[in-house]
């Protein structure tokens, strides 16, 4: 199963494409796909009605795909997950989590253009399991309690722009993350149960190129380990999304030159989707 957002932006509406493949209209159970409605066991509220019969085929020829999480109050991002992209970057693997931040409206759908910022000249792909949270979680008691708190899963592009993140940065990471456009998502969200997050195959392109290929069994900091942490420095809400990483193959390494205007990416996780995006250099008048 797996829960979609299909429509123009700022008015996509909810469906659910069923173990046949067939998508379905979510209408009659929700106005969106949001934390209030993961909150309120939206999945297995689906299930149910799946399972009853009671959710009609839609005609969704020619929709636009949106992220597969409505307004996410919150995008937290680890850095550094896997040993092999901490090397390239030139740091040693970290010993805690490393979090930062993502604008929240830096999310987009996952075939919609990323946008090359005026002046942006190191603009970097990274494709990431993202962890969608589904209950509320503070002071969890063990890695094992994250589980309960995990709606789904699903993919992210943390696009980065390297030079606004390293050189002019103070410190931090945010300024070259946070450009608009620069956390496609998507296509789905498949439920937590169906999905093994530490046994998936992650790659990437650049027109057509390989860059990424690994594993998340390659992670640092295993996803139920970042959830309970994190939920020991901040209350995670139903919706939040957590981009867990990004492994080696990356243009910050050397090997390869940064993305260019018309560049098309394509960014996929085994048996969560593919992305596909091309960017578009935003001119000043």
């Amino acid at each position: 199963m797996e829960l979609l957002r299909l429509g123009p932006r700022g008015h996509e509406r909810p469906y659910v494409r069923d173990d046949a493949g067939v998508i379905r209209d979510l209408s009659a159970l929700t106005r969106d796909i949001d934390g209030a409605f993961l909150a309120a066991d939206g999945i297995a509220r689906v299930r149910e009605a799946l399972h009853r019969g009671e959710l009609p085929p839609a005609d969704v020829d020619g929709l636009r795909v949106g992220a597969p999480v409505a307004r996410p109050t919150a995008v937290l991002c680890i850095g550094q997950n896997y040993a092999a992209h901490a090397a390239e970057s030139g740091s040693e693997p970290p010993a805690h989590p490393v979090l930062f931040f993502k604008h929240p409206n830096t999310v987009v759908g996952p075939h919609d253009v990323v946008l090359l910022p005026p002046g942006a000249e190191k603009v970097d792909w990274e494709v990431e399991l993202a962890v969608v949270i589904g209950k509320p979680a503070r002071y969890l008691p063990s890695p094992e309690a994250a589980r309960d708190v995990i709606a789904g899963y699903t993919i992210s592009n943390d696009v980065s722009e390297r030079a606004f993140q390293l050189d002019v940065s103070g410190g931090q990471w945010s300024k070259g993350k946070c450009s608009e456009t620069f956390n496609p998502l998507g296509p789905a969200l498949v439920p937590a149960d169906e999905v093994d997050p530490q046994a998936l195959r992650l790659r990437s392109f650049v027109n057509g190129e390989p860059r990424q290929d690994s594993s998340t069994a390659d992670m640092i900091f295993p996803v139920l380990q970042l959830v309970h942490e994190l939920s020991h420095y901040l209350v995670l809400e139903p919706g939040d999304v957590i981009n867990t990483g990004t492994p080696q193959g990356v243009a910050l390494s050397g090997r390869f030159p940064y993305l260019q205007d018309g560049d098309e990416m394509t960014i996929e996780i085994e048996g969560l989707g593919r992305q596909y995006q091309r960017t578009e250099r935003v001119h000043l008048p």
